[in-house]
């Protein structure tokens, strides 16, 4: 059996504000990364920095239908896809997994932590499209090395 992370959750926005604020680098700064060298697009590679770690990691193979789907590559032995669903005119769901890696015991730690790490993005998402708050700030300081 593979292994595959999985998190949803809906969000009460229209999908296309959903979709907007996924792949729009002024948008998704604002509550998940730090940075972003562009805007979401398939077949484009762009580098996303988080606030907690150093570094620019690269975004690749990215492929998009507007207000339907985005996957990327980001761990080469993974694929992200994010699904949106209009739920009603004015609220989406949204579903992202990421795999499929070998059931192993590295890999079980792998399982835990990106799913944790998915329903981090959702739950900061939810926050700043619905409310305008950043739950991301500051959150993530004590894993920065001193």
């Amino acid at each position: 059996m593979k292994l595959t992370s999985k998190a949803s959750i809906q969000i009460q926005k229209p999908i296309d504000t959903v979709f907007e604020g996924i792949v729009n680098p002024e948008i998704i700064t604002k509550y998940f990364i730090s940075e972003s060298s562009g805007r979401l697009e398939s077949g484009k590679t762009v580098y996303w920095s988080f606030p907690e770690f150093d570094g620019k990691y690269p975004i690749k193979d990215v492929s998009i239908e507007d207000n339907d789907y985005i996957s990327f590559v980001w761990d080469p032995n993974t694929v992200v896809t994010i699904n949106l669903r209009r739920y009603d005119e004015n609220s989406t769901i949204i579903e992202v997994t990421e795999g499929a890696k070998e059931n192993t015991a590295d890999n079980l730690i792998w399982l835990i932590s990106n799913t944790g790490g998915w329903a981090n993005f959702l739950a900061c998402m939810k926050a700043y499209l619905e409310y305008g708050i950043s739950l991301r700030k500051g959150a993530y300081d004590f894993m920065r090395e001193k």
